[in-house]
């Protein structure tokens, strides 16, 4: 096949999607692919394009990326595009995906995750991986996420979502959570406990770009995911932060948190995260794959945080490791992925 694999973008995930789109390109060559990786948002820079040929050398717009423990510069990003245009997508973006048998959204927050650009792509005729528009735009606002698992009863912390840092005072209830209303891999979210620590935490949410942010209840436990094929749940993952809680440094920073895959928990458990994961799934019409994150009580409930619908793909990531322990090593997981969202297109 001919597969576009598209990364990069503006959001604070940027260097985190790169680096899931090398190893998704990388793999998918190993099994036999012809694969261009491209940014999104720069796209194809140059003056004389030759899509056949792109895909013939398999044309990267780079090679190497490492996640460090703070976001990259979306305003260097933006300055270094060559067209200097206010575009979300890239030169030859459309062109070059168009010529491919799918796209592999290695994107990761922002349009790339919103949404926008799965509703564009539709538009436009292109295939893609993963949900389509309605179910991203649903998992992506964790205002929206929680309004939908509470109406389908899907168990999930009591929360309340803010316009501005002066109605955000109206909340009272600590310990709680802080985070931005449509972020992702934990950026800008805190755990406070006192009033002092709860307005600047509401003042970060807020730095972000965002235009309401979401505070809920604080619910001690485990930390667990389940990810998901084919709206399947796959054996549940526990995160064990060797310090904090799982932000955005131990996410990407190896040794920063224990994996523990198969999670070490009663049949019982592993039943109920399952089960909570696949209502999840469903009621937030997601499609072919995704990742949802749990917390587990004391008294074994399932609190359902959110939804990933573009689940991380890098060496540390959880949904690979959790394939893994099914017996689908990474390469196949990918070939997997395009093979489920390609059935939406017979």
């Amino acid at each position: 096949m001919r597969i576009v694999v598209l990364a990069g973008g503006t959001s604070t995930e940027r260097d985190v999607s790169i680096s899931s789109g090398i190893l998704v390109a990388d793999a998918l060559r190993k099994k036999g692919h012809e694969v261009v990786l491209l940014d999104i948002y720069t796209g194809y820079e140059k003056d004389i394009l030759d899509v056949d040929e792109l895909f013939k050398i398999n044309y990267s717009f780079t090679d190497k990326i490492n996640v460090g423990e703070t976001i990259s510069d979306i305003d260097e990003v933006k300055e270094n595009r060559r067209d200097k245009s206010e575009r979300y997508l890239g030169e030859s973006v459309i062109d070059i995906c168009d010529f491919a048998d799918i796209t592999f959204l290695a994107l990761h927050g922002g349009a790339g995750e919103n949404g926008q650009v799965q509703a564009a792509f539709d538009l436009l005729g292109i295939k893609y991986t993963g949900s389509g528009y309605f179910g991203s735009a649903l998992a992506m606002n964790k205002g929206l996420t929680k309004s939908v698992l509470i109406q389908k009863k899907v168990l999930t912390p009591y929360g309340e979502i803010f316009k501005t840092a002066e109605d955000a005072q109206a909340w009272n209830r600590f310990p709680c959570v802080v985070k931005p209303c449509s972020g992702g891999s934990s950026v800008g979210i805190n755990i406070v406990t006192n009033a002092d620590d709860y307005a600047n935490s509401v003042k970060e949410a807020f730095g972000y770009g965002e235009d309401e942010i979401v505070v809920e209840e604080y619910i001690k436990g485990r930390e667990f995911s389940v990810g998901l094929l084919g709206g399947k749940a796959l054996p549940p993952i526990e995160i064990i932060p060797k310090e904090g809680f799982y932000d955005y440094k131990t996410k990407y920073q190896a040794g920063a948190a224990e994996d523990v895959c198969p999670a070490d928990i009663t049949p019982e458990e592993d039943e109920k995260l399952r089960k909570a994961a696949e209502e999840t799934f469903r009621a937030l019409h997601l499609e072919n794959y995704a990742r949802v994150d749990f917390i587990l009580d004391a008294e074994g409930n399932p609190y359902c945080l959110e939804a990933n619908t573009l689940p991380g793909m890098t060496p540390t990531s959880l949904l690979p490791q959790e394939a893994r322990a099914e017996g689908i090593e990474y390469p196949e997981l990918c070939e997997k992925i395009i093979e489920i969202s390609m059935e939406r297109y017979k």
